[in-house]
């Protein structure tokens, strides 16, 4: 047990320049968006950012929902383990916190939650499936701005919660639990904006592989310095 978190301990180190890499790309998508003039957005993106910054409004003015996101984080977990092949049971939730039993454990079904927007597949599934019977073209600025709250509420919620001791993430080390978790909101981050806005997918990922070809050669440079002053400092101590 301990040699597999020191194992993930330095997974999560060696995922440090990644979550500057990402940073950096998605920054990179922010400052392509064209144009910038909220008169001049597609309506898709508008009704994302409306519905993104209502939900803002809500989670800092109004007594938050927690019974709503716990059952979301709990059906997380119970959707992960599920499509992992094992057995859910023994769903609780209520307002102070819930529970889920499942036959089986791992580092997807425990972070779940924390980069799964499960309201927000909801959302984009039932688009999928009025898409199938009637024309959405007109309601799709609703449909976005619902993707928008749902999302928001993800990201509050989580941020809120990673404030507080997690059990999902002690089992798995911090460091490693939140580099993961970090990661993989950033890309859903960058994944939306490709969705409602340019620049494209293609854009994003040349933004990925420059970045975090940056972060690492920068890792690599930095390593590669410290180590050469600390065997200068051992050989200076020898002599």
């Amino acid at each position: 047990m301990r040699t597999l978190k020191f194992v993930k301990l330095l997974i999560g180190v060696a995922l440090l320049p990644a979550c500057g890499g990402i940073t950096a790309a998605v920054l990179g998508l922010v400052a392509g968006i064209q144009p910038l003039s909220p008169a001049t957005l597609p309506p898709e993106a508008l009704g994302f950012l409306i519905g993104f910054f209502f939900w803002i409004f809500l989670f800092f003015t109004f007594p938050r929902p927690m019974r709503t996101y716990f059952l979301a984080h709990e059906l997380t977990h119970a959707l992960w383990a599920w499509l992992h092949g094992a057995r859910v049971s023994h769903l609780r939730v209520n307002p102070r916190g819930g529970s889920v039993r499942v036959s089986r454990d791992n580092i997807l079904i425990s972070l779940a939650p924390y980069f799964f927007p499960l309201y927000t597949i909801i959302v984009i599934a039932a688009y999928a499936a009025a898409s199938r019977f009637y024309d959405q073209t007109t309601y799709r600025p609703f449909w976005m701005g619902l993707v928008g709250l749902t999302w928001a509420f993800h990201l509050t919620f989580t941020i809120d919660m990673l404030r507080h001791r997690q059990p999902d993430i002690i089992a798995h080390g911090r460091l490693f639990s939140y580099t993961v978790i970090y990661i993989l909101n950033l890309f859903g981050i960058g994944l939306w904006i490709v969705a409602v806005a340019a620049p494209g997918p293609a854009d994003f990922a040349l933004l990925l592989r420059d970045h975090l070809a940056a972060a690492y050669q920068t890792a690599a440079d930095v390593a590669t310095a410290l180590t050469d002053a600390i065997v200068a400092g051992l050989q200076t101590l020898r002599s």
